[in-house]
């Protein structure tokens, strides 16, 4: 079984490859070969089974049918460009997440026979800001050009797997931390950051009130979610192919507070409110908090204690982070 991950070079797409290369196998069948496909080639991955890694435009489908050879049985759709990214440059989002996600479906339509696609969306593409308890079957209302296109991307691939050009599993990400490494374009950035700049050492700013509440999980769990997406039984989805994971909602007070009783209050002194209005706007109409009734049910794990995943960022990237940084 030939895999594919676009977005392969990314810190999620990294973590996806490595699990899937110490399993071996997804739902019980053997992987026969993977490639990690971004912008720049990703780095090689040790594995045991032969490893492809291509750099290229993910809106161009010829190069994605190199990306999606024959054979190919599942594709992991991470390529994206960022919330804050995509809200600054509009004809950029709309060529990565709009026609980037119309070639991958011409590339599957290529295909013998039609591939499981792990697709991520957002819970960018909801709106609702810090009241809203989204329901499962809540209707997505984006308040930023991101969440408009993660939107319209699950739309197309829906319709595509209506057609039988593809399979697909549309997984409505929380914001994700403490991600490893640098700092990026996505509004939600500074959600890892006063985790872990205090956690090096550094000093972290966050743009909302320490009340502010977010909706997130860690990468550990977002990558045991996109991996059961690969494998799962589609059949109880029926049409509706969104999955709302079983997050956590926390406040950013009650993170700094997690982070004290792991690393002690030092750590937390080292992050301050510094109000940022641009990045507050595009936040405030994410909901901050999802019902996620349905997501247990099918197979989806629940997310651990923000102590626990504070934890788990220290066990997981904490050194890589201070290589990266070149402060080891």
């Amino acid at each position: 079984m030939q895999v594919t991950i676009l977005g392969g070079g990314g810190f999620l797409g990294r973590k996806l490859a490595a699990r899937f290369a110490a399993d071996g196998a997804i739902g019980g069948k053997p992987i026969t070969g993977l490639t990690l496909f971004d912008l720049n080639q990703p780095a090689p991955l040790d594995a045991p089974f032969p490893v492809r890694c291509l750099a290229g435009d993910v809106a161009d489908t010829a190069t994605l049918k190199a990306a999606i050879p024959p054979g190919t049985a599942i594709v992991i759709h991470l390529a994206a460009v960022v919330s804050a990214a995509a809200e600054a440059d509009y004809d950029l989002g709309i060529r990565v997440n709009i026609t980037g996600t119309q070639a991958l479906i011409d590339a599957c339509r290529a295909l013998p026979a039609p591939p499981r696609v792990v697709f991520t969306s957002s819970v960018a593409s909801f709106d609702g800001g810090q009241d809203a308890m989204v329901p499962d079957e809540g209707r997505q209302l984006p308040t930023n050009s991101y969440g408009a296109q993660k939107a319209i991307g699950e739309l197309l691939l829906a319709d595509a797997t209506r057609r039988g050009f593809l399979d697909v599993v549309s997984i409505r990400l929380p914001t994700v931390m403490v991600r490893p490494g640098r700092p990026n374009r996505a509004a939600s950035s500074f959600v890892s950051a006063v985790v872990r700049e205090p956690l090096l050492g550094l000093p972290a700013q966050f743009p909302v009130p320490e009340d502010f509440r977010v909706w997130v999980c860690s990468p550990r769990r977002a990558v045991d979610w996109l991996a059961h997406a690969a494998g799962m039984d589609t059949a109880p989805l029926g049409r509706d192919r969104g999955i709302n994971p079983p997050g956590i909602s926390a406040t950013i007070g009650e993170m700094l507070d997690a982070l004290a009783a792991v690393a002690g209050p030092e750590a937390r002194a080292l992050a301050k409110r510094v109000p940022d209005a641009e990045v507050e706007a595009i936040v405030a109409g994410w909901p901050a908090a999802f019902a996620a009734t349905r997501a247990p049910g099918l197979g989806f794990v629940r997310s651990e204690s923000l102590e626990d995943l504070v934890r788990a960022f220290i066990a997981d990237d904490l050194d890589a982070t201070r290589r990266d940084r070149g402060m080891a």
